[in-house]
């Protein structure tokens, strides 16, 4: 089995939900239950992938069906031979006192981050020590960062330079605006962070009669702001299905050929969703924005 990882990049607020909630928030966003590390499901993104490799090309080839299962109701003919990993948190959107926002992570996000990307190896280990920024950050502040309600010390740290090196190319695709808005805070921070620093709207329905909100239909609605950042896993094995033969690697190719803008998540109608999938491949961003 063949694996290659994808960025996940929110180009409008995305809302994963989970269903109702017996908290303040009505339809709060999925998080990983160990964790509580904001996700997006695995199985949401490959329906979508499937949805936007349907086509008439692949209408009679049997490509579609070999990559991403065949039917429900011919469930067990044969296996998928693309295997889609949840989406995992990697950096935060957060409103700034200086930059307007910052690229937020932290140590753990990181080195989840580093067993999924394949070139991360090569970015150095971050430790657990405070706010850092890589060099020429626009979001320093007379040696303090200002995140949301949260007053900081921070300091230029050279480590984080090679994660602004890999993920910038991936993220900007003209003028570089991730390397100086890249921070880094600890994990107790992070963890506040990610669950305060989203965004919660509050959505009624108006009575077609009265023109006023409906009785009961007032609720609150959690997503992940736009410009979050996302990281997950897509795996390749060969082809199950009869007279159809294909590697690892083109089930992959197939499956993401490239970066493409589709709508993830519920809410789709009010805009909700919006996101840039990238294939991270070892030739690098040139190739993943083929």
């Amino acid at each position: 089995m063949t694996t290659r990882p994808y960025l996940l990049h929110a180009l409008s607020p995305l809302h994963a939900g989970t269903g109702h909630a017996a908290d303040v928030i009505d339809l709060p966003t999925a998080r990983m239950k160990a964790t509580g590390i904001p996700f997006v499901p695995g199985s949401s993104i490959k329906g979508v992938l499937r949805d936007a490799r349907r086509s008439a090309a692949d209408a009679g080839d049997g490509k579609l069906e070999a990559v991403f299962g065949p039917p429900t109701s011919n469930a067990s003919d044969h296996a998928g031979a693309l295997v889609v990993g949840d989406a995992r948190l990697l950096a935060l959107p957060v409103r700034s006192f200086r930059g307007t926002f910052a690229w937020t992570t932290s140590p753990l996000l990181l080195a989840l981050a580093r067993r999924d990307l394949e070139a991360a190896p090569a970015a150095p280990r971050v430790q657990d020590r405070g706010a850092r920024v890589a060099p020429g950050s626009v979001c320093l502040h007379q040696g303090r960062l200002y995140l949301e309600d949260l007053d900081l010390p921070a300091a230029e740290a050279p480590e984080i330079a090679p994660w602004a090196a890999l993920l910038a190319p991936l993220v900007s695709l003209e003028e570089d605006i991730f390397t100086k808005r890249l921070t880094v805070v600890d994990d107790e921070t992070m963890a506040f962070l990610w669950e305060t620093a989203t965004q919660v709207d509050a959505r009624v329905r108006i009575d077609a009669r009265t023109r006023t909100v409906a009785t009961g239909a007032l609720w609150l609605e959690e997503s992940l702001p736009p410009e979050t950042l996302l990281v997950g896993l897509l795996a390749g094995d060969r082809s199950r299905k009869p007279g159809v033969d294909l590697k690892p690697e083109q089930v992959l190719d197939h499956a993401l050929p490239g970066e493409q803008i589709l709508q993830l998540g519920g809410k789709a109608t009010v805009g909700r969703g919006r996101c840039r999938i990238v294939p991270v491949t070892g030739k690098g961003a040139a190739h993943a924005r083929s």
